[in-house]
C-alpha cells in the first residue's frame, strides 16, 4: 500500500503536468478555463486508476491526451449549448430576458418574450420529473446524459423527456403558439 503523502504529491505533479499540457493546446477563448480542463482531465485518469488501469504508465504523451480529450469535450459541450449571456433580472422583475440586437425587429422582440413566457408557463404546469427531464432536454442535454444526472434508468428518462414534450407541445398550441 502506497504512503498517503507519496500519493497525494503523485496527484499534485500530476495535477502540475495536465495544466501544463491544457495551456499548450487550449484556445484562447477558452484559456481562462484551463484550470477547470486540467481538473476534468484528472477526474479522467483517477477513474481510470480507480478502474483498474492502474498499471498503465503515465507517461507525457498520455497526459497530453487526455488533456486533449478534454479540451474536444469541452469544445464540444459549449457549441451543443450555445450559451447566451442573460440579464439577471429585468425592471419588472422578470428573468432570463435575453438583450435585443441593435437591429432587431421590436415585433418579433415581443413575440419571443411572449412565446418564452408561454414555455415558462407550461413547464410549470407539469409535473416535477417531466419537467426535470424536458429542461435537460431543452438545455442540450442528451437523453442518457439527462438520465445520469437526474439519476435515473435511461427507459424512464426517454419516456419522461418525449411525455413532456408531447405536453409542452400541446400546452403552447393552446395558448396560440405553433411550430
Amino acid at each position: 500500500m502506497q504512503d498517503p503523502s507519496s500519493a497525494e504529491a503523485r496527484w499534485t505533479s500530476l495535477r502540475t503536468a495536465l495544466v501544463r499540457a491544457v495551456r499548450r493546446q487550449c484556445p484562447s477563448w477558452l484559456s481562462d478555463h484551463a484550470e477547470d480542463l486540467a481538473q476534468a482531465a484528472l477526474v479522467k485518469i483517477m477513474s481510470g486508476v480507480h478502474a483498474g488501469e492502474g498499471n498503465r504508465p503515465l507517461t507525457s504523451f498520455y497526459l497530453y491526451r487526455v488533456a486533449h480529450s478534454a479540451l474536444v469535450d469541452e469544445i464540444r459541450r459549449r457549441q451543443r449549448r450555445r450559451e447566451v449571456a442573460l440579464e439577471d433580472e429585468g425592471p419588472d422583475g422578470e428573468r432570463g430576458r435575453v438583450e435585443p440586437h441593435a437591429a432587431a425587429n421590436p415585433e418579433q422582440d415581443a413575440s419571443l418574450r411572449e412565446l418564452g413566457a408561454a414555455v415558462r408557463a407550461c413547464l410549470l404546469a407539469m409535473g416535477a420529473d417531466r419537467r426535470q427531464a424536458v429542461m435537460l432536454h431543452l438545455q442540450g442535454h442528451s437523453v442518457p446524459e439527462a438520465g445520469r444526472l437526474l439519476g435515473w434508468s435511461a427507459k424512464r428518462t426517454e419516456n419522461l423527456v418525449y411525455r413532456g414534450l408531447g405536453d409542452l407541445r400541446r400546452c403552447l398550441t393552446s395558448k396560440g403558439h405553433t411550430p
